[in-house]
């Protein structure tokens, strides 16, 4: 699914990095991301024991986040990784739709500025940190 993904978007757009979950830790994913020249922040598989033979692209990357996992563990990783932006972005996005999964307005401008009212709501209640307790 990710390699069709990565697949919708530009050849020629730029992607740093490519976060998931560790279902993506898989073969024809760290390819697709390799290919496109971005960084994999995908922690591998809880059962994950033994780098992969580095035959194809994505491997050694891959490899490299098993051997990193392996020496400081798998919350340090994260952490140092960036892969906690992950688990912000997916929070924000739960903060979206509970205004509404629908957007109401039928005329596109009215759907721009319906879209653009929750975005401003959402800063709001961040910075008076009512949405996810932290302090302003």
């Amino acid at each position: 699914m990710l390699p069709s993904l990565l697949g919708q978007i530009d050849p020629h757009e730029a992607l740093l990095s490519v976060s998931g979950d560790g279902a993506y830790d898989t073969k024809a994913c760290h390819e697709a991301i390799a290919l496109r020249q971005a960084q994999a922040i995908i922690p591998v598989r809880k059962n994950a024991r033994k780098p992969w033979k580095e035959n194809r692209p994505g491997a050694s990357a891959r490899n490299e986040i098993l051997r990193a996992t392996q020496r400081l563990g798998r919350s340090i990783w994260k952490r140092w990784s960036g892969y906690h932006r992950r688990s912000l972005v997916e929070t924000k996005m739960r903060c979206v739709k509970l205004m509404g999964e629908r957007v109401m307005a039928r005329d596109f401008d009215r759907q721009v500025a319906e879209l653009q009212v929750r975005a401003a709501i959402l800063m709001l209640s961040k910075r008076a940190g009512e949405i996810d307790g932290e302090a302003p």
